[in-house]
């Protein structure tokens, strides 16, 4: 709770013409999109109709070993996913691709965001018999496209058909035995882009810096409310029968997605920099120093330092080997692991007046842990500065913010979050700065978790602990199906 965390990334590859190869692109692809989840990973390979999945806790180097990469047959379709669960358990039976089984054949799926409705939708499958494997909201997903699969002419209608009926944020990529199918909800909470390969192939990602790192060239976003399918056929587009508007997550802006991806025309770094250029004017101060808390606030901190002309400099040292300080499970291990994973540069601040940039303040005690390094390390001052508005309301759209109870903008004013975590000044960034991040004007936002005001009506029961009383703890990890459309 010290900082966000974003559910998960997914990743989609094709090939024409039963072409094989994509189990090491979907690793690769998979190892680009780690920082959006680093709870469990998997990837599902569709062998000429049969779909073979293999899925694990850890992050992606832990569970794809040489011996599992070797042992997995190759494929003309693949799919992936890595998982920071904002809903079920910390386990295998909900790391992803999910698998299901059906008499049109099968399919397996990876799914990116959060189900307001799922609870809802839940009762009324498990009263009409299906039985749930997972504690995720993802299996929701799955059974509904599966309902409307058995109606449908194909996977891509049967996909659409439950767009009309699940609510909240969502993007998929789906494989079905003989197609590649990616979905994006009709707010396009959640980014989704596609690529194409120099050998024909289709490429759908999180973000596109997956597609840089397989060589695929990027197309396009996919638009809110939009299907593509793509088979040996070709490719095809649907679009929902339904007002689509973009109302993306601003926090991808500021701090999910990594900074050399573009999101809906907008390059991330760029609008960090704007972040912090914004912040420089909303928030002058008197300083000698400006640095950024790793990684995300490290653009933003340029961007200060460019617009005030006060000099950028190296703050903290990052230990790249320590994992992330929101898994400990106290709150004295977790300012112990602050320690460890950021180093104070002392030559950096030492006797000088301090201009400390990061993204956000959550619960506040990681910021008041960095604050007093600072100060042990001889800074005079620390003046900080957040690229975001305070977090005041919980989110219900793909971040494990679910209630008010440790947000400490929703029970404090700045003034006392100033003095709870130590800073001589404390400034955000305003809300109506928001719009101007992003470098294109039909690329709109969500901003519930600042403002209260929320696209989508939130659910009423939003614990994300929700399921976990109706499932027991005994899926395996490898799973492999034939499947016949």
């Amino acid at each position: 709770m010290s900082k966000l965390h974003e559910e998960c990334g997914v990743f989609g590859l094709f090939l024409p013409h039963g072409e094989t190869g994509v189990i090491h692109p979907t690793y690769h692809a998979l190892y680009a999109l780690q920082h959006r989840g680093q709870e469990s990973c998997g990837i599902a390979v569709n062998t000429a109709g049969i779909i073979t999945c293999y899925k694990d806790i850890g992050l992606v180097g832990e569970v794809f070993t040489r011996d599992v990469l070797e042992k997995l047959p190759e494929g003309s379709i693949a799919v992936g996913h890595c998982r920071y669960g904002t809903t079920g358990a910390q386990n295998r039976e909900n790391a992803q691709p999910l698998m299901v089984n059906h008499r049109k054949g099968g399919m397996a799926l990876c799914h990116n965001g959060n189900l307001v409705n799922a609870n809802e939708l839940r009762d009324k499958l498990e009263l009409g018999g299906a039985i749930f494997h997972t504690t995720s909201d993802s299996e929701v997903i799955a059974y509904t496209v599966t309902q409307e699969r058995l109606h449908s002419e194909n996977i891509e209608q049967a996909v659409l058909s439950s767009m009309r009926r699940i609510k909240g944020a969502y993007s998929l990529v789906i494989t079905s035995p003989t197609k590649l199918v990616a979905a994006r909800d009709p707010h396009g909470f959640r980014p989704l882009c596609m690529g194409t390969l120099e050998n024909g192939g289709t490429v759908f990602a999180s973000e596109s810096c997956a597609l840089d790192v397989v060589g695929a060239t990027f197309v396009r976003d996919i638009r809110p409310g939009e299907v593509v399918v793509v088979d040996n056929d070709g490719l095809r587009s649907l679009q929902l029968d339904e007002p689509c508007q973009s109302s993306l997550c601003v926090f991808e802006f500021i701090y999910f997605a990594r900074p050399d991806s573009v999101i809906d025309g907008s390059a991330v770094h760029t609008a960090r920099l704007r972040a912090g250029a914004l912040l420089a004017l909303e928030h002058p101060v008197q300083a000698d120093v400006v640095i950024g808390v790793p990684d995300s606030g490290i653009d933003a901190a340029i961007g200060y330092s460019r617009q005030s002309g006060i000099p950028y400099g190296v703050g903290f040292i990052k230990n790249k080997y320590v994992g992330r300080t929101f898994i400990q499970p106290g709150q004295a291990a977790r300012q112990n692991a602050v320690r460890i994973k950021l180093n104070v540069v002392r030559a950096t601040v030492e006797g000088k007046r301090v201009v400390l940039i990061d993204d956000s303040i959550v619960r506040g005690t990681t910021s008041a842990r960095i604050v007093s390094l600072l100060r042990e390390a001889g800074a005079t001052e620390v003046h900080m500065r957040l690229s975001s508005p305070p977090f005041r309301y919980p989110c219900y759209f793909g971040t494990d913010i679910d209630s008010t109870d440790n947000l400490i903008a929703a029970n404090h004013s700045i003034e006392e979050i100033r003095c709870l975590i130590g800073a001589d000044s404390l400034g955000f960034l305003p809300v109506e700065c928001l719009e101007k991040l992003a470098d294109r004007s039909s690329c709109g936002f969500c901003k519930g978790c600042f403002t209260g005001s929320y696209p989508v009506e939130p659910p009423s029961d939003a614990a994300k602990n929700k399921f976990e009383h109706t499932v027991t703890d005994t899926i395996p990890n490898k799973e492999g199906t034939r499947n016949e459309e």
